[in-house]
């Protein structure tokens, strides 16, 4: 399971804002999720970025959500998420999804 650099980003964001409570600090509590067996960061290359400017079809202008589809589809990998507006862009068939 990879799990993209922005996400990591939009979770410190939400602890930040006090949107998101974890039982520890941000930092440690991604360092720890980081190290189970079979995950990994997907990083922010030039290829998801230029993608995230070229994605297909209807998709909204959150640079975030952007470069979590960007990912998911220059990897070859679904996006999990409960996002209505990344489900309602997945159903579009331009990025695989799966529900969370």
């Amino acid at each position: 399971m990879r799990i993209s650099v922005i996400s990591i980003w939009e979770l410190a964001m939400l602890v930040k804002r006090g949107r998101v409570a974890l039982p520890m600090n941000v930092r440690a509590w991604v360092e720890q999720a980081l190290s189970k067996p079979g995950i990994a960061v997907a990083p922010l290359t030039p290829e998801i970025a230029i993608e995230s400017g070229h994605l297909p079809g209807e998709m909204h202008g959150d640079p975030a959500d952007r470069m979590l589809v960007a990912t998911a589809r220059v990897l070859g990998a679904k996006l999990v998420t409960k996002d209505a507006q990344l489900i309602r862009y997945s159903r579009q068939r331009h990025v695989r999804s799966l529900e969370a």
